[in-house]
C-alpha cells in the first residue's frame, strides 16, 4: 500500500518540472514570424497597364484586361487566380491588389489583335506600357 503514495508522488514531482522547463523554454525562443496576411499584403502592388494601338498609338477604350497568377501552396495543389478589369477612355486599367512575381497579362479589345505575355512584377507600383496592332485583313 506503501507503493500508491510513491507513484502519485513521483507523477506530481514529472509534472511540476516538465511545466518548469517549457516555462523557462518559451522564454528563450524568438518572437514568432508575422501572421500570414501580414505576408499577403506585403506581397501585392497596384498595377497600372496602358494600352494603345494602331500606327498613331491611340489610347483602346473598353477593352478586358486579365490578370492571371498562381498562389502558390505548400500541402495542396497551387491556386490559380485571375482578375478582370477593363480600360477607361485614356486606355489605362488599374489592378489594386495585384500580386507580386509572375503574372500572366491578356488584353481582349474589339476591333485589335488579341495580346497575352508573362511579366515579372517586381515593385510596389508598376506601369506596364502594351501596344495592340490591327488584325489581318481575312479574304
Amino acid at each position: 500500500m506503501r507503493i500508491r503514495p510513491v507513484i502519485a508522488m513521483g507523477m506530481a514531482w514529472g509534472l511540476l518540472a516538465g511545466a518548469g522547463i517549457r516555462a523557462a523554454g518559451q522564454e528563450a525562443q524568438p518572437p514568432a514570424a508575422p501572421s500570414a496576411p501580414a505576408q499577403a499584403a506585403a506581397a501585392t502592388c497596384r498595377l497600372t497597364i496602358e494600352i494603345k494601338g494602331g500606327e498613331k498609338n491611340v489610347p483602346v477604350e473598353n477593352a478586358s484586361v486579365y490578370v492571371k497568377y498562381i498562389e502558390e501552396r505548400k500541402l495542396s495543389k497551387d491556386k490559380k487566380l485571375e482578375l478582370n478589369v477593363k480600360t477607361n477612355r485614356e486606355g489605362m486599367a488599374h489592378v489594386q491588389e495585384a500580386p507580386l512575381g509572375r503574372v500572366l497579362v491578356q488584353i481582349v479589345a474589339e476591333g485589335w489583335k488579341t495580346y497575352g505575355r508573362w511579366y515579372d512584377v517586381t515593385d510596389a507600383k508598376q506601369t506596364i506600357a502594351i501596344h495592340l496592332e490591327k488584325p489581318p485583313k481575312w479574304y
